[in-house]
């Protein structure tokens, strides 16, 4: 048993922190808002996480669990790589690059293994897998969405995160490589209609979402698309919501039955590889929840029982490199009852 600290108590931090505990570990969870309906033994904190006071909130805990918007969740990561011996599984979707703290996490015996979710996260260690396994890539392509099971006229959509990130993935541009050069194109381009498995056509643009990928990753193209319903971006593209209105349109209703589709495809000169990822939800938890929330707990205890012990800030390339590693993510996705197809 470990004792963990979740900050953030959101769609992701409430199941990763309520999974955590049914593994048996001690787990808090600290967040802004007043939370109600976790389970007892499951010690929740109303406190805003301010940096002058963090150390003491995460004091005596051996895994911090990063789920904070991304605006702030960059801001803790100096604090928490500060504390000798800590280890964080990192959540937040941030626009700066994690990797400047390698060298203050060396110093205080601290890691801290950042974008672990789905895509990020599970895509970049199925990407490196497949590089370990095949060699030099000639394409690597990442689809991912949380969308509605069907569309309804509007937005067709709710943000199953912090709708300010999903703001955020929509304004920053894109981070790809084309023809081996590694260049910047506006987010929601290239755009185009892709076939989901049991769902029919939807829509495709690229977002910033490759990231880490372009320093470990040995491919001609690299390239990750955001899938939503068509209509979805047109809509978003006409300007006429604020932030403000944006944020209360998306609002995340779990009454509404949603789905979860990553699919992430490589080939070389030889072979063509693809492997589709897709879940519904169950047990009243979102398929993004348990998705993203999966990846981040398996992290959170590879990081706790001893498995990742190495000081310094990584990718979730790290999980990829190591086929144990890749097994253990990857069973306890299906054994949770995720749909994880190979082809």
């Amino acid at each position: 048993m470990a004792r963990i600290c979740v900050l953030g108590g959101g769609l992701v931090g409430r199941f990763v922190a309520c999974v955590l505990h049914e593994r048996h570990h001690l787990v808090k969870v600290v967040d802004a808002e007043a939370l109600e309906g976790f389970p007892a033994e499951i010690e929740v904190v109303q406190a805003f996480v301010r940096l002058e006071t963090l150390q003491d909130l995460v004091s005596g805990y051996d895994v911090v669990v990063n789920c904070l918007p991304g605006r702030i969740g960059h801001a803790v990561r100096p604090v928490l790589l500060s504390i000798e011996g800590m280890s964080v599984a990192d959540l937040a979707f941030t626009s700066e690059d994690p990797i400047e703290y390698d060298n203050l996490a060396k110093e205080h015996g601290s890691r801290l293994i950042y974008d672990v979710g789905i895509a990020p996260g599970l895509s970049n260690a199925l990407l490196m897998d497949a590089q370990c396994r095949m060699g030099k890539l000639s394409s690597a392509k990442i689809w991912v969405g949380g969308n509605p099971q069907e569309p309804d006229g509007e937005w067709s959509y709710m943000a199953p995160f912090s709708p300010s990130d999903v703001i955020e993935e929509y304004t920053r541009p894109a981070r790809i490589r084309r023809n081996g050069a590694n260049i910047t194109e506006p987010a929601l381009s290239d755009r185009h209609l892709i076939s989901v498995p049991g769902f029919g056509e939807m829509e495709a643009f690229l977002t910033d979402g490759v990231r880490s990928l372009l320093d470990t990753i040995d491919s001609e193209e690299l390239l990750e698309y955001t899938v939503r319903w068509p209509g979805h971006i047109d809509k978003y593209l006409s300007g006429e919501d604020s932030e403000e209105e944006l944020i209360e349109a998306w609002k995340f209703d779990s009454k509404r039955p949603e789905f979860t589709w990553l699919a992430v495809e490589v080939s070389n000169a030889d072979v063509l590889h693809r492997w589709d990822v897709i879940d519904k939800g169950l047990d009243g938890w979102s398929s993004m929840a348990r998705t993203t929330g999966l990846v981040t707990v398996e992290v959170a205890e590879m990081l706790a029982d001893g498995t990742i012990t190495e000081s310094g800030v990584m990718p979730p390339e790290r999980l990829g490199m190591d086929s144990d590693l890749m097994d253990r993510l990857l069973n306890c996705m299906k054994d949770a009852g995720v749909q994880i197809e190979v082809n």
